[in-house]
């Protein structure tokens, strides 16, 4: 088994083409399950078979529990890549942020604007033994480069297609 290591910090080199350049991509997709429904019964499956999760509709919201739902895998998301874009700006300033934690809460509720849903997410980054003043100008670069901060903040390009 290979030892775990953080990505190389060359990708903080800022890129100068004029067109998104893909570095990764993924694809996951849901089936509906029992229930014929993502939400409620949805089995989520990524393309490389190591994503394998059963998605289940939270009690808050009148479901059964027992599996994870689409704002626990957003949050996992998002405080996973703030976490890593934390650490490789806290390498690169010659910090070390062994103990640092990121919490994504993400709240699913009523949207005032249409009536019908939206999303809300807080970030809570824990940096201790840091002055605040370094821990702050370090988060605020880290939401800069944080793909998922620019995506809640800015939107996200996305294309839907039909096939059938």
């Amino acid at each position: 088994m290979s030892k775990l290591r953080p990505p190389p910090p060359s990708l903080l080199d800022k890129y100068r083409g004029r067109d998104f350049h893909p570095l990764y991509a993924t694809s996951v997709t849901v089936h509906g399950g029992e229930a014929a429904h993502g939400r409620a019964s949805g089995i989520a499956a990524s393309d490389d078979g190591e994503l394998f999760v059963n998605l289940r509709l939270p009690v808050e919201l009148g479901g059964s529990g027992g599996g994870t739902n689409p704002e626990q895998l957003f949050a996992a998301g998002y405080a996973a890549c703030f976490h890593g874009a934390l650490s490789m700006l806290a390498e690169r300033a010659g910090l070390s942020i062994p103990d640092a934690s990121v919490t994504a809460t993400i709240t699913f509720g009523r949207d005032p604007v249409d009536g019908l849903f939206a999303l809300q997410a807080e970030i809570n980054i824990h940096l201790p033994d840091m002055s605040r003043e370094v821990a702050e100008a370090l988060v605020r670069n880290t939401e800069r480069l944080c793909p998922y901060s620019k995506m809640t903040q800015d939107g996200i390009p996305s294309i839907l297609g039909l096939t059938q």
